[in-house]
């Protein structure tokens, strides 16, 4: 008996090309010159970032203050348009502080409004952030108390950051932070007395989308 041939299906001409979400890249401008970037560093290299976002990580030292960052941030995004760089988005990470406020901190506010520079604000200082992984917090903090805060949750000295003792609490600082921002629009404290918050959930939230759903 004549053995039948078996027929092969066949194969497609072209293959499956595997097909990556496209880049975000997103220029950072810090107050700080060592906590806030030893953070966000932290961040690039979490799994739902690293694949889904380059973040053009930058420090501003002139002084530190929120409007010279600003300037900085907006001649950055203006000479990125002129040589055709293509740069999502361009923010600034700066604190309040307490008891004495940042001079021109409207001034930095507006300027950024102004010309598309998205801010993260903490109130009092960038540590607020850093608690809010660990608990919510409503009541008022001065810098000191908000650095001694922090070193009593985490234990660490001041100016240093365990990444990861934070990176596993990222959510849980988002949805504090949250909260936070209700309650002082309920209350009706804006902008610069809504302390204590931080805006750093935004930035973070544009980083990564797993982070972007838990804001929301």
């Amino acid at each position: 008996m004549a053995r039948q041939s078996q027929r092969r299906t066949p194969s497609p001409l072209t293959r499956k090309i595997a097909t990556r979400r496209p880049r975000k890249t997103l220029v950072v401008f810090c107050e700080g010159e060592r906590t806030e970037p030893l953070y966000l560093e932290a961040l690039k290299k979490q799994p739902n970032v690293k694949d889904v976002a380059s973040v053009d990580l930058r420090v501003a030292t002139e002084h530190g203050m929120p409007d010279v960052l600003v300037s900085a941030a907006v001649k950055a995004r203006e000479k990125a348009a002129d040589e055709e760089d293509e740069i999502d988005e361009f923010w600034c990470a700066f604190d309040v502080e307490w008891p004495t406020n940042h001079p021109r901190l409207r001034e930095a506010v507006q300027q950024a409004t102004e010309n598309d520079i998205k801010l993260a604000i903490s109130n009092p200082c960038f540590e607020i952030w850093l608690i809010l992984h660990f608990e919510s917090r409503g009541s008022w903090l001065d810098n000191d108390g908000a650095r001694r805060l922090r070193r009593r949750l985490d234990g660490v000295p001041d100016k240093g950051l365990d990444p990861a003792k934070y990176m596993p609490l990222v959510g849980k600082a988002i949805y504090n932070a949250v909260m936070l921002d209700k309650q002082h629009f309920r209350d009706g404290k804006e902008f610069p007395r809504d302390n204590p918050s931080s805006g750093v959930h935004r930035l973070v939230a544009s980083i990564g989308a797993e982070w972007n759903q838990a804001a929301t």
